[in-house]
């Protein structure tokens, strides 16, 4: 990251000099001149201070925190608007340079100004703006007794994260309105340390499904992001995360399968541990998982990371019918209307957000329960995912 800094920093200041080509055409700028600079000389001294603070630190963590913030605040606004310039300035290429329209100006500003009331509304209040998702997925070979199973999924609660109570329960609530028979948890229940999640317990344990609820770890629940006293400390928090597990009612499983019986009939809960490509570490183990599991069983998989699906899952030598993944948070940032759907997140990992289909195979991506680093979400809101499960005839 220390590497790129600069070129992130020229990229963003080149943007800011085309922009207030805009501001000078409508605004007098020795009014604005300073503080508009200024903005962006704070926000770099910050940016430099975050990369060589303590890794892990709560100060680094705080000065993440706000630094995307205000970034998006001053950055987003300012990029999806110019466009506008860059159409004048070809037409002004071939009319020999002309003065800057007036109206252009102002409809530059019109618009960043929409966009920066957007992006205040993710980052004020996006953190808890919780969206039910739907799906219904038909497979051939479900058992009858479990046509018409519903599933509500939830992952990447990052409960360091949270502050407000009332907010929290608000999606706790949504998630109980469901009235799934399973809630499954796909990793990430603390940012680094269990004891993030202290407070937060008995609002969890209030979840509740006729049929269980049930967990994975992901790659924020190892501890692997801050630095520990000893090796003891780390396997302790560990440890301690495993039993917060149990203390709010979800059965973790760890490379593990269970059945779920309905009717006289039964399907496979898989569970693994973290698996992710690129650095992440790869401790899920799918073969362990399923070493007990016939091979007929109807399967479900939940495993934290979706690269995993198409690195392992997909070339297992058992069909996994559906996989649960988290993860990306959409990237806390994105658009999504009447069926379009981008974020920056989709140049990182192919799939994403919503679900997928190979060969028979699905896989759900939640955009995630709760946030991490930026304190909000702008577009890509946190997620309540319901999946019904039928049996094609």
């Amino acid at each position: 990251m220390a590497k790129r800094l600069p070129l992130i920093i020229l990229l963003w200041l080149a943007a800011d000099v085309y922009f207030y080509q805009a501001l000078r055409a409508v605004v007098d700028p020795s009014a604005f001149l300073w503080a508009y600079w200024l903005i962006d000389l704070f926000l770099i001294i910050g940016i430099v201070a975050a990369i060589y603070v303590r890794r892990g630190s709560r100060t680094q963590h705080t000065l993440i925190t706000w630094l995307l913030g205000l970034m998006l605040l001053s950055f987003i606004p300012r990029l999806f608007s110019l466009p506008f310039l860059l159409v004048e300035d070809i037409i002004r290429l071939f009319r020999g340079f002309p003065p800057r329209a007036w109206w252009v100006s102002e409809l530059t500003l019109g618009m960043a100004a929409v966009l920066f009331l957007l992006v205040l509304f993710g980052i004020t209040r996006g953190r808890h703006f919780y969206r039910v998702r739907r799906e219904t997925i038909y497979f051939p070979d479900l058992p009858e007794a479990f046509d018409g199973f519903s599933i509500t999924q939830i992952t990447d609660v990052h409960s360091g994260s949270f502050t407000n109570a009332a907010g929290v329960q608000k999606g706790l609530d949504l998630v109980n309105a469901q009235q799934s028979e399973i809630i499954l948890f796909t990793g990430d229940l603390v940012n680094n340390l269990a004891s993030e999640m202290d407070r937060w317990i008995p609002a969890f344990a209030g979840l509740t499904a006729p049929m269980g609820k049930f967990s994975v770890l992901g790659n924020h629940d190892y501890g692997d992001y801050i630095q520990w006293a000893t090796p003891e400390a780390k396997r302790d928090n560990l440890d301690r995360l495993k039993e917060v597990h149990a203390e709010i009612g979800f059965r973790l499983l760890l490379d593990e399968a269970i059945t779920l019986f309905k009717d006289g009939q039964s399907i496979t809960l898989l569970g693994v541990e973290n698996w992710g490509k690129g650095g992440f570490h790869k401790y899920g183990d799918l073969k362990k998982a399923t070493t007990e599991v016939p091979d007929d069983a109807f399967k479900i998989l939940m495993s934290h990371d979706p690269s995993h699906w198409e690195a392992v899952t997909l070339d297992h030598h058992q069909h996994v019918h559906l996989t649960l993944s988290g993860h990306t948070h959409g990237m806390q940032f994105g658009i999504e209307l009447f069926g379009f759907k981008w974020s920056p997140i989709k140049y990182v990992y192919k799939q994403w957000a919503g679900l997928y289909r190979n060969n028979g195979r699905f896989l759900y991506v939640n955009r995630g329960f709760g946030f991490l680093g930026l304190k909000g979400r702008i577009g890509m809101w946190p997620e309540v995912a319901v999946i019904t499960l039928k049996r094609t005839s």
